[in-house]
């Protein structure tokens, strides 16, 4: 199984839980940021239909368009190459999303200011971000060392809130597990380590869901 796959397995309940704290439903206007993983945008697309829209923005263009294309079958899906640092929208939005994002970019801080700015007044801004140091593996620590901020979940609600976004919830989940199953396939693709089976606890997702004020 692809790694998006599994993502969009283990992680799917902190992606859901979001999801359902929002009350999003059909004809809402939204934009995933660093849409290559693919699983939100599809998720998204589902929730707004063909009344809604969905912006998938990519620094990749190749991945932005399998992303589109996937999700294209349930809503209206644009397409859009942009770096996070960069984003301009052609309309204000009522979500703007990223998950997994923020650990590569360069400027993690631009970034959720440039997601509040995309959405209107009273809009909400979510962001998905590991603490990967806290993740382990037989109870010893593992992190990502080709990530430019690999434990800027810890640090993300400060984040949120600098720019210029009202927390109105955040909260962290951790997939466990131990033997083979998701978890163990999940980690040996990320990592290139099998973890037989020793008990694995993935890094922490930490979510922050906020809104922007409406004055």
């Amino acid at each position: 199984m692809e790694l998006r796959g599994l993502r969009d397995d283990v992680y799917r309940r902190p992606l859901a839980t979001a999801l359902d704290r929002l009350g999003i439903g059909p004809g809402w206007t939204c934009v995933d940021v660093g849409a290559g993983g693919g699983d939100v945008s599809v998720a998204l697309a589902e929730i707004v239909g063909h009344e809604g829209r969905v912006y998938a923005v990519d620094s990749d263009p190749e991945a932005r368009d399998e992303v589109a294309s996937a999700a294209a079958a349930h809503s209206q899906v644009l397409a859009i190459t942009q770096a996070g640092e960069d984003l301009r929208l052609p309309e204000q939005v009522d979500l703007a999303f990223c998950r997994f994002l923020l650990l590569h970019v360069v400027d993690p801080a631009e970034v959720l200011k440039r997601m509040a700015a995309a959405v209107r007044p009273g809009g909400w801004v979510v962001a998905q971000e590991p603490i990967t140091s806290a993740g382990r593996i037989a109870g010893a620590p593992f992190a990502m060392p080709d990530a430019r901020h690999p434990d800027i979940g810890a640090l993300l609600p400060s984040l949120v809130r600098g720019a210029g976004l009202d927390i109105v919830d955040a909260w962290a989940e951790a997939p466990a597990g131990a033997g083979p199953g998701p978890v163990a396939d999940y980690l040996e693709l990320l990592t290139e380590v099998d973890p037989g089976d020793d008990p694995v606890v993935l890094p922490p997702l930490v979510t922050v869901v906020a809104q922007l004020p409406a004055d």
